[in-house]
């Protein structure tokens, strides 16, 4: 019943979500478009229910080809001065509005509105036990990490956060999850790394 609830509430949430913003997002796409050589959409595998890699898509909000560079806990750096940045990606970025084409990822069933959010395929390489249990679940675009703190918090942390929704999932911690990750969203926090974070420059492309 939690399995069939839980994408029942994926497929009303998304849909009422993409049909509400559906008149800004060619907005979203001609100001991205307009503002920086590449592509609209950035897309990259991630690693979903099972280890089952699948497509994650965002709005692009960095130059493209732009190298990935990540903190010391091997995160993600996403710094508010960031140069990769775009004028348009800063603003999408400070709104969380980049991530709203994974809305289609949740109505293919790749991902859920709320979820353990999801590592890059190549992370798969480091993954110890606890990593390897957020494969339990498919993904998600909220989570527990984004309700206690989002990037500010260290990867390791955002993991053990995870890995308690995952076991204790409901509907009702979900729909929870959700509504405080909404609130959040608009205050814009948690949406950056901390200042004092050291960003390493990888090879392999983010965006």
């Amino acid at each position: 019943m939690y399995i069939l609830g839980k994408r029942l509430m994926d497929i009303v949430l998304a849909s009422l979500a993409l049909i509400i913003l559906s008149p800004f997002l060619p907005l979203m796409a001609i100001c991205i478009k307009l503002d920086s050589p590449g592509p609209v959409l950035f897309r990259q595998k991630r690693l979903g229910k099972g280890g089952k890699p699948f497509t994650m898509y965002k709005f692009r909000t960095m130059q493209h080809n732009a190298p990935a560079v990540r903190n010391a806990d091997g995160s993600f750096f996403v710094g508010d001065k960031d140069l990769r940045l775009t004028r348009v990606g800063q603003f999408l970025r400070n709104y969380t509005l980049d991530e709203i084409p994974q809305l289609l990822n949740v109505l293919k069933g790749d991902m859920s509105i709320v979820g353990p959010r999801p590592d890059p395929v190549e992370i798969l390489e480091i993954y110890d036990d606890l990593l390897k249990r957020k494969l339990e679940v498919k993904p998600g675009m909220a989570s527990l990490a984004l309700v206690y703190g989002r990037n500010t918090l260290p990867w390791r942390q955002r993991v053990e956060l995870e890995v308690y929704y995952i076991d204790h999932r409901s509907l009702k911690f979900d729909l929870q999850i959700f509504l405080k990750g909404v609130v959040l969203l608009v205050l814009r926090k948690g949406v950056y790394s901390p200042p004092d974070s050291q960003g390493i420059t990888h090879t392999n492309l983010q965006e």
